[in-house]
């Protein structure tokens, strides 16, 4: 039995004005064959060692409660604090549960190096070293040939995560402040060109 087909990813190329649903079936180009299942994760990375892969329950919803008790105070800082100390820089993007208030405060309070969500851009992740290098590593790895299922997507996850070398994670980091800078001299605009 063949799995269900969802044609969001797939490509029409075309009149403006052409509806996918008046093309063919045959003549759209499926472009994400691989990408058969999905799961939600959350990692934090230093040049000093990284956090294990953590899943999110497909049905979680991260909302405020569950980001700030769960995946921070038990997931993440205890783990990059055990990895690194104090000595790292907590960088995340503009999610709603990212800059709530009980959030920032949180890491206000708790953190030595944080960015605030008033000097970072709402959507970053050209400025994210796990966006920017390390998820493109794990995918080349993980998406070798079809995942079948959620359980074996994250046992690809998790040994590709673990395998990881650790200079890729350096590299990622060292790239961080290269791009910060061409940030703020395209005034925060693109600035992928200037790298």
């Amino acid at each position: 039995m063949a799995a269900p087909k969802n044609p969001q990813n797939d490509r029409l190329y075309g009149p403006v004005t052409t509806k996918k649903k008046q093309v063919a079936a045959e003549r759209l180009l499926c472009t994400r064959p691989t990408f058969s299942q999905s799961v939600m994760v959350s990692v934090g990375i230093s040049k000093l060692g990284y956090t294990d892969i953590n899943f999110v329950d497909t049905r979680v919803k991260i909302n405020v409660t569950y980001y700030h008790d769960i995946l921070l105070s038990q997931q993440l800082l205890p783990v990059m604090r055990n990895v690194s100390g104090e000595f790292f820089i907590f960088q995340q993007d503009n999610a709603p549960a990212h800059r709530a208030r009980n959030t920032v405060r949180l890491l206000e309070q708790s953190m030595l190096a944080f960015i605030p969500p008033d000097l970072w851009p709402p959507n970053s992740p050209d400025l994210n070293p796990v966006d920017y290098k390390i998820w493109s590593v794990l995918q080349q790895r993980v998406y070798q040939s079809r995942v079948h299922n959620t359980d074996e997507l994250k046992q690809r996850l998790l040994q590709a995560w673990h395998s990881i070398d650790h200079n890729i994670v350096d590299n990622a980091i060292d790239e961080w402040h290269r791009r910060l800078r061409a940030c703020v001299q395209a005034n925060g605009g693109h600035f992928e060109q200037m790298l």
